[in-house]
């Protein structure tokens, strides 16, 4: 064989060995413990769905109709996105009507969503202060029943996400981010709580207050047997998520997140819990899956801060929610 011909022979093979070598590589998701594999292939890849939002959050799986319900917080809609019709707005307002002095700038709109045993719709409302209900249907004249929006008779700050149990109790958390805030000062105009709780209502009426002692709660899930819940404290000060009995509300550290916060941008926003026992939070860089144990076992890096996420009914997808978009990546 000629010189020439065989340097491009080798060129070629060189070339093919870079191309498949480059095949194997997928910077949107990293294995850091060989579980992980059970839950994620390391080749999936983030799947964008739209954008042009403004907080766009609370993802919720309707298997009935097929399609993910979210909140926009800042445009005060709930959409909804489906494989057959796209994104749609679905409720309109969603969580500032007037019930409750809020601010006109700011997130006001709902946050956190979940359905009842009744399939209707759980949102946990800025703008109106409160935790109330809708029937799961499209309408522009929403009509919200109110589950509860006080604390020994002063109204919550501004209710973020929630969990329900198989009994019906809601477990939701009350930072102050409905409040309008210039980066990290929040105006305290219409506050009326002097702490940011977590909270459990029970199906019978009763409010019990699980903590006061986090600085910014925003996400929370309960474990598989419902023994526990998982609370993430937002904010770049101590970021963390905890983990408190759901009988004596006793709380300890979870997972502590100083180190990878010092390295990347993103918060400990949403977080769900898989059917595995393993926890998909929002976090620095994107979602971190962690084990039972506490244990950071893989990332989706998204390079950028999410919001929350949240599986479908056979947890074929994950499905999340950053501030102007919508996305979902494949799992096993």
């Amino acid at each position: 064989m000629p010189n020439s011909l065989l340097l491009r022979f080798i060129a070629f093979l060189l070339f093919s060995l870079i191309l498949s070598c480059s095949a194997q590589i997928n910077n949107d998701i990293t294995i850091i413990k060989n579980s992980a594999l059970e839950l994620i292939d390391k080749n999936s890849k983030i799947e964008v769905l739209g954008g042009s939002f403004k907080v766009s959050e609370g993802p919720l799986w309707d298997s009935e109709n097929n399609q993910l319900i979210f909140s926009d917080v800042r445009q005060n809609k709930i959409f909804t996105w489906s494989e057959l019709n796209g994104i749609n707005e679905y409720i309109i307002p969603s969580g500032s009507t007037g019930y409750a002095p809020s601010f006109k700038m700011g997130g006001i709109g709902s946050n956190g969503l979940a359905f009842d045993k009744n399939g209707d719709i759980i949102l946990c409302q800025h703008g109106d202060r409160r935790v109330a209900s809708i029937s799961k249907s499209a309408t522009v004249n929403p009509d919200f029943k109110t589950i509860v929006d006080n604390y020994n008779g002063k109204r919550f700050n501004s209710p973020n996400d929630l969990s329900i149990s198989s009994k019906g109790d809601i477990y939701f958390t009350d930072p102050p981010y409905g409040f309008y805030y210039n980066q990290k000062t929040f105006d305290d105009k219409f506050r009326e709580l002097d702490f940011n709780g977590v909270f459990k209502q029970s199906k019978d009426g009763s409010l019990h207050l699980i903590t006061k002692e986090m600085s910014l709660p925003n996400g929370i899930a309960l474990s598989n047997d419902e023994k526990f819940v998982y609370v993430n404290n937002c904010g770049t000060e101590d970021p963390k998520i905890m983990k408190f009995n759901t009988s004596t509300f006793v709380g300890k550290l979870f997972f502590d997140g100083k180190e990878l916060s010092k390295k990347y941008k993103g918060c400990f926003d949403g977080l769900k819990v898989h059917s595995s026992g393993n926890i998909f939070t929002t976090g620095p860089n994107g979602i971190l899956i962690i084990s039972p144990k506490g244990v950071l076992i893989a990332t989706i890096n998204y390079g950028k801060p999410i919001t929350n996420c949240n599986f479908d009914t056979n947890e074929e997808y994950l499905y999340v929610t950053g501030f102007d978009d919508i996305s979902r990546i494949k799992l096993k």
